[in-house]
């Protein structure tokens, strides 16, 4: 009998408890990350619908003008669909954005589709030169100070820096932006200052957006690299007499990505946010003017589709950069479950 129940097959339960442990913890970490990625979406959409139902306002009335008859207003509501009941609406609005059908937009009567495909490009150059550049420079300026501050030393170096990272992430990107505008611009006359030409065209809206990010994510990075150069494994390396170059970007720098890429995601979300300043002040053609010019109009289904695509823009962004932090660190992917 012993010998029989020995050689027995495991129970069911135990085979799927033995299968379950197998399973790579990547599946169930992407599992938890779309169903969060769905909910996200579920609000950003949400969100945009009755944050603007909330405005005051007719676009109605905006469109057929003050001095328009009240029928004629009414029968404008009617057409619009804006006659329908609140949860008609955004029953409706769900079913479109399910299937990335914004409608037409009321001023233009153009395909709201198309408008922020036209518009979209511009958007992701400009952010994606911003989050290039915060993370380039944010990363090496926050290394540098941090290796040249380390243990205390030169403590008016560390002063001059925390007061001149601290005045440039305080600066809005509106004051910036005016700033540059002003210098490079019109006194010396360097780059352009409006539209979207060549190369030379963003360079100054690209600064405006990168400048307060890069120096918030500069002060986090050199706290970071003192204290990894702190650490009994970097002087372990020190004491073996490694080039310096070695030391910071195969010891230092890999222990500083994992921060810094938190961060930057953090920072990514206001980046994007502010491109809806930055291009006004720059008159840049993307997504931040369009909305701009939509809110001056009431015209919701175009404010809906850019707020609701520069939402999901935000969260993907989340989810890549948690995707990398995972990949850097396993760890993260089963103390999330």
């Amino acid at each position: 009998m012993s010998t029989i129940a020995s050689t027995a097959p495991p129970a069911p339960r135990a085979r799927g408890a033995a299968r379950a442990t197998r399973r790579s913890p990547w599946l169930g970490w992407i599992g938890r990350r779309l169903v969060q990625l769905a909910l996200g979406v579920v609000f950003v959409a949400t969100a945009a619908f009755f944050i603007l139902r909330l405005l005051p306002g007719d676009p109605a009335r905006t469109i057929a003008g003050v001095d328009a008859r009240p029928e004629t207003v009414a029968h404008l509501r009617a057409s619009l669909g804006l006659d329908r009941s609140l949860p008609a609406q955004y029953v409706s609005y769900l079913g479109d954005v399910a299937r990335l059908d914004f409608g037409q937009s009321f001023s233009s009567h153009r395909d709201v589709t198309a408008l922020i495909g036209d518009r979209l490009l511009g958007t992701l150059l400009l952010a994606g030169l911003a989050c290039a550049v915060m993370l380039v420079v944010g990363v090496a300026v926050g290394m540098v100070a941090g290796a040249a501050t380390e243990g205390g030393r030169r403590p008016r170096v560390e002063m001059a820096f925390g007061f001149g990272n601290g005045l440039l992430a305080s600066l809005p990107e509106f004051v910036t932006g005016v700033f540059l505008v002003y210098v490079f611009g019109v006194t010396l006359g360097w780059l352009p200052i409006a539209g979207r030409g060549g190369p030379d065209s963003w360079v100054l809206p690209v600064l405006a957006l990168a400048i307060a990010p890069t120096a918030a994510l500069a002060r986090i990075v050199r706290l970071e690299t003192v204290r990894v150069l702190a650490t009994d494994y970097v002087r372990a390396a020190r004491g073996h007499r490694l080039p310096a170059r070695l030391l910071y970007l195969r010891h230092a720098l890999p222990n500083l990505l994992t921060s810094a890429l938190t961060i930057g995601g953090l920072l990514f979300a206001g980046l994007l946010g502010s491109t809806v300043v930055v291009e006004n002040v720059f008159a840049w053609p993307g997504l931040g003017t369009l909305v701009v010019e939509a809110i001056e109009t009431r015209d919701y289904p175009v404010i809906e589709g850019a707020v609701f695509v520069l939402g999901v823009m935000v969260l993907v962004i989340n989810t890549l950069v948690d995707a990398a932090l995972a990949w850097l660190d396993p760890r993260l992917l089963t103390e999330t479950a």
